[in-house]
């Protein structure tokens, strides 16, 4: 390396000093519009789909992803106060005139400013993980719909199951009654109606 550009590097190691605080800020706002990006995007997942997904999730499954969501929603809501307080200082701090008071201010501002910013970042962190972990236990624990599920009206009642196929040996369906899943086949001239539905248990 020349002494052209030792001296160079030397100039630049000092100018650091005066620079550091203002580069901190300048990344703090950075984490500041992600983490307030990813806390109003979950927001709107949780209120605009998240309530009818955690619906039809199991009682103790919509429990965790509940519990998972509301942690991931607070942690990113202390991630972007940290972040805001360190791109932006702390209100009421005063503008200090004395040469070597702001240079001491200067040095305590910047390990603050890291402090947060490394807080935000574990923040942010988390809170994603945790979203994960919720989406991850709704897709896990979430039964997936039949597809095609009917009623079928019969001379002796009636019974509801999923559709599997129909032909010369009859109609079969697949129900279940407490026992486990079971193949049903009902000869044609038994069946009277056959009426899709939702689910079992509703009309339409």
């Amino acid at each position: 390396m020349s002494d052209q550009s030792e001296r160079r590097w030397a100039v630049l190691a000092r100018e650091l000093e005066f620079t550091q605080l203002a580069e901190l800020r300048r990344q703090a706002e950075g984490w500041r519009a992600g983490l307030t990006g990813l806390t109003a995007l979950l927001a709107v997942l949780v209120v605009l789909k998240g309530r009818d997904d955690l619906t039809s999730l199991p009682d103790t499954a919509r429990h965790w992803a509940t519990a998972l969501l509301a942690t991931a929603f607070l942690l990113l809501v202390i991630g972007s106060v940290l972040a805001v307080r360190a791109a932006h200082g702390r209100p009421g701090d005063r503008i200090l005139q004395a040469g070597q008071a702001l240079r001491e201010w200067t040095g305590k501002e910047v390990v603050r400013v890291t402090r947060a910013l490394r807080h935000a970042s574990l923040c942010c962190l988390g809170g994603v993980l945790l979203a994960a972990a919720a989406i991850g236990i709704a897709w896990t624990t979430t039964a997936s719909p039949k597809d095609h599920v009917v009623r079928i009206g019969t001379a002796t009642g009636e019974l509801c199951g999923e559709f599997i196929r129909a032909g010369r040996g009859g109609l079969v369906i697949r129900v279940d009654d407490g026992d486990g899943p079971r193949h049903l086949t009902l000869p044609i001239r038994t069946v009277d109606s056959v009426t899709p539905v939702a689910a079992c248990g509703t009309s339409g």
